[in-house]
Order: C-alpha cells, then sequence, then structure tokens
C-alpha cells in the first residue's frame, strides 16, 4: 500500500461512538456507527428478540428521536442480570449514544429524553439494601415459634 492510498482511508473515517449503560447488575456496552436504522442486542435482531416488554422498553429512545435512529446502526452487548434489567440498561446506553453521537443538537436530544424519563440518561439510583448481621436478608428477621 502506497503513502498515498493509506491517507485517503485516514480521511474518510467514519464516527463510532460506544456509550454504555447500567442497572442494578447488568452493564449494557452499545456501539454507534453510521447505517440504515439497525439494532442489534447480543447479535439478535431487535425485531426478532424474545421479550417483547422488554424489545418495548429498548426502542424507547429510538421512538422519542424519530428520524435520527434511521442514520445510525447500534450493537449492543449486554450481560448480566435478569431480561428487564437488561433492557434498561440497553435503553440507557442507547440514549447515551444517540446524544453522544448527534453532539450538534446534543441539548435538545437531552432535553427531549430527560422530558420523557428523567433516568434514561443519568440511571436509576436505586440500589439494594445491605445485608445485617445475624439475619437472612436485610429485613427478614428470624420467626419465633412462642407468643
Amino acid at each position: 500500500m502506497t503513502s498515498s492510498a493509506s491517507e485517503g482511508a485516514l480521511a474518510v473515517r467514519e464516527k463510532v461512538v460506544i456509550a454504555t449503560g447500567k442497572r442494578k447488575t447488568s452493564i449494557a456496552r452499545a456501539v454507534i456507527t453510521p447505517g440504515e436504522g439497525r439494532v442489534w442486542v447480543n447479535n439478535t435482531p431487535l425485531e426478532v428478540y424474545p421479550i417483547e416488554m422488554a424489545r418495548e422498553k429498548i426502542a424507547e429512545p429510538l421512538k422519542l428521536v424519530g428520524n435520527l435512529a434511521s442514520k445510525v446502526d447500534i450493537r449492543i452487548s449486554v450481560r448480566g442480570g435478569g431480561v428487564m434489567s437488561q433492557a434498561e440498561a440497553c435503553r440507557i446506553a442507547i440514549a447515551r449514544g444517540i446524544v453522544e453521537y448527534f453532539s450538534e443538537i446534543r441539548d435538545e436530544l437531552k432535553k427531549l429524553i430527560k422530558e420523557y424519563d428523567r433516568y434514561a440518561l443519568s440511571g436509576d439510583p436505586r440500589r439494594t439494601e445491605p445485608e445485617k448481621w445475624g439475619r437472612i436478608s436485610a429485613r427478614r428477621r428470624w420467626q419465633k415459634s412462642y407468643r
């Protein structure tokens, strides 16, 4: 390869954004590239994702931004947690990635997404309560058989 060919390859650089989202113990990583509006979750197209509620939850940010979603392809890898927790993590990763990808209209997108759901960009702050010593779980106590 000549030096002029390698310079030409560098000039045609595509914009790629990597965003993450967390919910409970689920962690999602979204890679956003220019494309036709396709979305994959763990190498499964979103249209054939098995759980309908999770599919709707993941698609929320895409429906909010409307036409902009058809300009990008999104590949999400998610692990940990349950089905809905994974869907929430994917949703947060998509929302953050789209806001970062379309940086020229960042403020408008942030405002639009925050109006819909304030946790779509910042994440849900709720965490599990720590287990107390001498107990089975955080609040459950040992039963008494008398009284």
